[in-house]
């Protein structure tokens, strides 16, 4: 079969629960109906995809992925909505509803489409049979990322009846929903139309590249319901207790994080406005945030007193306020009503799983929690000294509560800094990967336990097993800025471009004031072949951190892609003094006699240790493979491009189309033969 666009088989899929077809066969004549009126409707014949199977499922031996991968290629995905039907365990839902969901968000058209008439519809048509339990729509809406505006095909009395509407019963007067099955119908092929001519007037997004699936459909979530959660003052006598009321506020934003349908301003965003004489209004325009949390912590010995207002900006009102005495030992409660409140008051309400999350305490011991919320500015200190108080006070935490998971994620992510300041390699490493394992054995899916992880397969130069941890992490803890940025990172570097940029569009959402946005937004263009929006946003990057080094070498090679290569140099020459600091100095050296063509000067960069450094990421291999292309040395540039590729450099159209530097390796064998192993892993990589 043949679709009205090219490139879909179908241009209508009709999904449904096998058992909302027995009996009357309801599904069945409406599918008849509905061409009926499609014929009376369109010019051309409009093909649908319908399968009167009675089975609700492939057999065992049937690959379920590529029996309808073919089918799921429509225009239009219509689910017959039942009281059965939105079962995360049928195979209906499983197999098409999520799995069309995924493969139109990410195709040349996207899952919405504007009208003719200049409003924006769904590519996903539900028909609904029944009403609906509350469980249902909010699951289908979490989904689609929208509310559910169903065609009704329901009969509805006052007597109870919930069933579907026949083609026998137009009899409005006996139906609470008043509905014409003939209209009805009728609506539907209008709506198709209208949405077949909004796709048929949209341009294509691209041609010659593969689009590739987003790890986690990202919704967009109402400035009504977005918040941030400004630092909790500490108003105790004592200035140590300002670990207290920080960790109180982190924790508080977790757990509104938790709630599906409130974007929450993330830690590293709010924490900015601490002691800052900025006032609400200014706070929440810079945040584009409607609600503002803030609120003020006494601690004294066992003793707390924690007050918390919730005010709406919109209107400059106070919405709630509350006061809370206790003992440390109350904390907990404390933060799950804070959490429960704001929800009550914003007319949010939880799911099972949104109230299992915020009630969940990974270290159910007041005094081992206290440790470790002390511990944690000094994990994230990067000083040797301070690091290995952290470790001490994570280690009483231990002591106190016993083996707990958490506590061993935050020990190796520890160690892991330890290697981030350059302090024993190899030893840090096997110490992070000890007790990260511990953290796996109590907890294999603890989200800091895979975040962890992640960063030490990266540092290992194990780009897969990098990116399968923090998918992981991400998956546990979808909005978390940091693994975002990594996982970002990940995918734009392996060439899943989109799934990249969705991370950091929604990254950019909770964690607005990171400086890493502009830097990973630049990377992402960088490998996703697009040098001249790289450009602006590494740009951006440089100079909001100029000492970085790592903007440095970034700033050096967008320029050098951009074709202003004595930019680059005269940049470098500039601002880099040699010998360099760290690897990425060291790589914007290596890159400045690359300009000029030194080869002679190479040598004395190439010490053991940056050699060592290079070959085991494989990020910084596929840059150094770039400029040895760039100065003829194919061979070498070959070397280092298997090595890259050997440990998961899999970024197919940045290597093989855009990348101007490595055009001199095109014509040769050893280049096309990676070149045919890199596509088909990269096409089969499985975001």
């Amino acid at each position: 079969m043949a679709s009205l666009i090219p490139g879909y088989e179908y241009d209508i899929f009709i999904s449904y629960r096998q058992k909302d077809n027995k009996g009357d066969r309801w599904v069945s004549e409406f599918v008849e109906a509905l061409n009926t009126e499609l014929e009376a409707t369109f010019k051309e014949d409009i093909t649908i995809y319908f399968d009167e199977n009675p089975h609700d499922s492939l057999l065992e031996t049937h690959n379920v992925d590529k029996s309808l991968e073919d089918k799921l290629k429509c225009l239009i995905f219509i689910p017959i909505l039942s009281q059965t039907y939105c079962d995360p365990k049928s195979y209906a839902w499983q197999h098409e509803f999520l799995s069309f969901n995924k493969m139109a968000g990410v195709d040349q058209f996207g899952g919405d489409v504007k009208l003719q008439n200049g409003n924006v519809a769904t590519r996903i048509l539900p028909i609904r049979i029944h009403e609906l339990d509350a469980e249902d729509v909010k699951l289908f809406e979490k989904e689609t990322g929208s509310a559910m505006r169903a065609m009704a095909f329901v009969f509805r009395t006052s007597s109870g009846v919930n069933r579907p509407l026949h083609a026998n019963e137009d009899h409005p007067n006996d139906n609470l929903n008043k509905t014409f099955y003939r209209d009805q119908t009728n609506k539907v092929a209008n709506a198709i139309k209208d949405i077949i001519l909004g796709l048929k007037n949209k341009p294509l997004e691209f041609e010659s590249e593969q689009k590739e699936a987003v790890p986690k459909f990202i919704r967009s979530i109402p400035k009504e319901k977005s918040i941030i959660v400004l630092p909790f003052e500490n108003i105790s006598s004592d200035p140590e207790q300002e670990y207290f009321s920080d960790g109180l506020t982190e924790e508080v934003i977790t757990d509104l994080s938790h709630i599906d349908g409130l974007l929450v301003i993330s830690r590293s965003s709010a924490m900015t406005f601490k002691g800052a004489k900025t006032t609400i209004k200014e706070i929440t325009d810079k945040m584009n945030v409607r609600y503002v949390l803030e609120g003020s912590v006494r601690k004294s010995g066992n003793n707390l007193r924690i007050t918390a207002q919730l005010i709406d900006a919109s209107t400059d009102t106070h919405l709630w306020a509350e006061k809370y005495n206790g003992t440390l030992e109350d904390v907990f409660d404390i933060q799950e009503r804070v959490s429960q409140s704001i929800a009550n008051t914003l007319k949010i309400e939880l799911s099972s799983w949104e109230k299992k999350k915020i009630q969940e305490r990974p270290i159910d011991d007041v005094f081992a929690y206290d440790c470790y919320k002390r511990a944690y500015p000094e994990m994230m200190s990067m000083s040797k000294e301070r690091l290995e108080h952290g470790l001490n006070l994570l280690q009483k935490g231990l002591d106190i509560a016993g083996e707990n998971a958490v506590i061993y994620a935050g020990m190796a992510f520890a160690y892991f800094q330890f290697v981030n300041l350059g302090i024993e390699h190899e030893k840090n490493i096997k110490k992070a990967e000890e007790f990260v394992q511990k953290a796996f054995n109590l907890n294999p899916e603890l989200s800091e336990a895979h975040c962890v992880m992640g960063l030490v397969n990266w540092l290992n130069g194990k780009g897969d097993k990098a990116i399968y941890h923090l998918a992981q992490a991400h998956e546990s803890k979808p909005e978390d800025p940091e693994i975002m940025v990594w996982l970002a990172l990940g995918y734009s570097i392996i060439g899943k471009i989109e799934a990249g940029k969705s991370l950091i569009d929604r990254c950019i959402k909770v964690d607005p004031i990171n400086p890493l946005n502009d830097a990973v937004t630049g990377w992402n263009h960088f490998f996703g072949g697009r040098f001249d929006l790289a450009l602006n946003s590494l740009l951006g990057a440089y100079n909001s951190m100029p000492e970085s080094g790592m903007n440095q070498f970034w700033k050096s090679l967008a320029l050098l892609y951009n074709d202003r290569a004595d930019e680059a140099y005269e940049f470098i020459c500039k601002y880099v003094e040699e010998p360099g600091r760290d690897v990425w100095s060291q790589l914007t050296i290596f890159l400045k006699y690359v300009i000029k063509g030194e080869k002679g000067k190479l040598t004395s960069l190439l010490t053991p240790d940056f050699v060592k450094s290079i070959q085991i990421d494989f990020q910084n291999s596929y840059h150094i493979a770039s400029f040895y292309s760039y100065l003829g040395e194919k061979e070498k540039s070959l070397e280092y491009l298997e090595n890259a590729i050997n440990k998961g450099f899999i970024n197919y159209p940045l290597i093989a189309m855009h990348d101007k530097l490595l055009t001199n390796l095109h014509g040769e064998n050893r280049f096309k033969k990676l070149m045919e192993r890199v596509k088909y892993e990269w096409e089969n990589f499985k975001v």
